[in-house]
């Protein structure tokens, strides 16, 4: 009796782990689903403040006469010095993104509920021919004016792009309802591939336009600095050693003794300290004819801060 019981319970644990083995696979399934479709938007975005703080910061010191890589700044920086430009277009476009799921829901519960299907479909094929024209009419305004299109040309692209993708996979959805067979052959072959293609070139217009949205910001930036000069902190450098600062507007006072002489330097202003470093701008420092000073972050130089 003990032999045929225990091996009643075996085939009852076999058969509850052969039970809860799909189980277990779905909600596996589900996981890595929202994992995949949450984590590509996340590292989009990652990728974008990232390379619109590199493009910021290049663009406004290329306009001051200096190269970015001399201010040494982190991936940490380039993403702080991201987040007020882009707060504005990234919170259009997550609510844009919302609109457009609710609108996706609702209309896949038409097509799950079975009404309406030939509706979903007409506005369907019409949502990707007008994303097509969309799309290229913005690809013929910037080939047609390559330097003075409009800084939402790339992004009306993307948006153009995906609207004609949603459309093309919506129409097939409510068309494979009368044919089952076409919906999952759709579903297989198709739809990582789709995915895979509109996700790229979604994400190199994206690029795209913040570059250009980037450049106008920075050189802004850079005339900014200009315009506001006087209203960056007052920089006075003290030294034991004499650091022949030949910019405009610098005026030296020796301080101390002939034995001990303290060098004291007036008549600047602190733009950043960065990468171990001080960029100091003279009273006189213009865009067009402006010298930056640059000291090392140490202990040779002493900086006092202040307002005028």
């Amino acid at each position: 009796m003990d032999g045929a019981e225990s091996q009643a319970g075996e085939a009852k644990e076999a058969a509850g782990g052969a039970s809860s083995g799909p189980n277990v696979q779905t909600l596996l399934s589900k996981v890595m689903a929202v994992v995949s479709s949450i984590g590509p938007p996340v590292t989009l975005a990652t990728a974008l403040l990232l390379y619109f703080g590199w493009a910021r910061s290049d663009a406004q010191a290329r306009a001051m006469g200096l190269d970015v890589s001399l201010f040494g700044y982190s991936v940490q920086d380039y993403a702080l010095r991201s987040i007020r430009s882009l707060f504005f277009p990234l919170v259009c476009i997550l609510l844009a993104g919302l609109l457009c799921l609710a609108a996706d829901n609702w209309l896949r519960g038409q097509l799950s509920s079975g009404k309406r299907a030939a509706l979903v479909a007409r506005m369907a094929r019409a949502a990707a021919v007008f994303g097509v024209v969309v799309a290229a009419a913005c690809w013929a305004v910037a080939v047609a004016r390559p330097t003075g299109a409009f800084l939402v040309v790339p992004y009306l692209m993307a948006g153009g792009v995906l609207l004609a993708w949603w459309g093309v996979r919506l129409r097939r959805l409510a068309l494979a309802g009368e044919r089952p067979n076409a919906k999952a052959r759709a579903i297989i072959q198709h739809r990582a591939l789709e995915a895979t293609f509109a996700f790229t070139l979604v994400a190199a217009l994206l690029f795209w336009g913040t570059s250009d949205f980037a450049q106008v910001v920075g050189r802004g930036q850079a005339a900014a600095v200009q315009a506001q000069l006087a209203s960056l902190p007052r920089a006075d450098v003290y030294s034991h050693t004499g650091l022949f600062i030949g910019a405009p507007g610098v005026k030296q006072e020796v301080l101390g003794t002939a034995e001990a002489p303290v060098y004291k330097y007036t008549g600047l202003h602190l733009l950043v300290a960065s990468g171990g470093r001080f960029f100091l701008l003279p009273d006189s420092w213009t865009l067009g004819s402006g010298t930056v000073v640059v000291l090392p972050d140490n202990d040779s130089v002493r900086l006092e801060l202040g307002r005028h």
